[in-house]
């Protein structure tokens, strides 16, 4: 953004903050970080990384947005197990961008009483992702808000993982 353009943003944002009543913002707000690779294409950008860390750029920018009119949830849908079916040569720069995202967020959560967790079949992912994925639900293990971070997530895995869930419970009390 240019100069002239960030200072009427700027101008509109505080704007738009002075309008918001809080009562009627939601508490959960749900985020699909989608489109790099179109995304990519479509701005010319060099590779699918630069892309990849544009959005990611842009998802930190959304949670420090959220701490202002205290969202008290945020689940962010990042990797889909559909999308691990894609080749190496995307998912590996994704992953690096991933990481270096879960290294950023302490401090852009910081005194914000924020806690992230992780959901979804963590076990599909490389060793590298989710040893970056436990530090960060390590180094922010506490807090009344919540960032939910949905990795290999999808909504048929939910219901199979429930089940299992349930099945497990139920065989440890004799059922």
């Amino acid at each position: 953004m240019s100069g002239g353009q960030g200072v009427l943003y700027s101008v509109y944002e505080r704007r738009l903050r002075r309008e918001i009543v809080e009562e009627n913002l939601p508490q959960h707000v749900g985020v699909i970080l989608d489109g790099h690779r179109r995304y990519a294409r479509e701005e010319g950008l060099p590779d699918y990384t630069a892309s990849y860390r544009r959005g990611m750029r842009r998802f930190e920018e959304f949670i420090d947005w959220a701490q202002d009119p205290r969202i008290s949830a945020i689940t962010a849908w990042v990797l889909s197990p559909q999308n691990l079916a894609r080749p190496s040569e995307e998912l590996d720069p994704y992953y690096d961008v991933l990481i270096e995202l879960f290294e950023r967020i302490p401090a852009a959560v910081e005194g914000h009483d924020v806690k992230v967790r992780f959901i979804g079949s963590l076990d599909l992912l490389p060793r590298r992702l989710v040893e970056a994925a436990k530090r960060l639900e390590e180094g922010c293990g506490s807090g009344s808000r919540r960032l939910t971070i949905a990795l290999a997530y999808g909504g048929r895995q939910e219901i199979v993982d429930a089940t299992r869930d349930l099945v497990a419970k139920l065989a440890t009390e004799g059922l």
